[in-house]
């Protein structure tokens, strides 16, 4: 895997840090996850839902790290992780030409410009290793804010399940969108 490192100034004028994510960034990464998971119904998993430990979120970073197909990218500010975001390419031949993406930015940090800079790292990353042809993504229907970015990147509406998310007994639909690269 290629190291992957960028410094973005951001609209708050402070610098986003972009690299892979490495072991050492386990305890890190749970606390992060942790925080995210009360800060918005965005997500697939809520407050407390969290549930891997240091180790297994070692080994969990560790397998992404040497995976070719895969690039996890954490986006640092003052040496805090605000942004996790990844993609991944299936192993499986008939469908390897396939890769997911997944974004989180930390609350505080929303409308800064964060998640473009990871999306357009993420891009530039399956463009450049040619991993995939197509990106896909799903998306709560209500997170117009994300919706937005995905659409600025590219990302075209595909399809819709129906009821997807349960939040507190409550179904929200998942949009699906997909970027095709060529």
């Amino acid at each position: 895997m290629a190291i992957h490192y960028n410094l973005v100034n951001l609209k708050n004028g402070k610098d986003l840090v972009q690299r892979n994510a490495e072991e050492k960034d386990a305890e890190k990464m749970i606390e992060y996850l942790n925080i995210i998971g009360g800060e918005s119904d965005n997500l697939l998993f809520g407050k407390g839902n969290f549930r891997l430990n240091v180790d297994q979120e070692r080994e969990y970073l560790k397998n992404a790290k040497e995976d070719p197909n895969t690039l996890m990218l954490l986006g640092f500010i003052d040496d805090n992780i605000v942004s996790v975001s990844q993609i991944s390419a299936s192993n499986r031949a008939r469908i390897a030409h396939n890769s997911e993406i997944s974004i989180s930015v930390k609350k505080e940090y929303w409308h800064m410009g964060i998640g473009n800079a990871q999306m357009n790292q993420l891009i530039t990353f399956a463009k450049n290793s040619g991993i995939t042809r197509n990106i896909t993504l799903g998306v709560r229907h209500v997170n117009e804010n994300a919706i937005k970015l995905y659409e600025k990147c590219g990302f075209i509406k595909v399809g819709v399940h129906k009821n997807f998310f349960n939040i507190d007994g409550n179904f929200y639909d998942e949009i699906l969108m997909d970027l095709f690269l060529y």
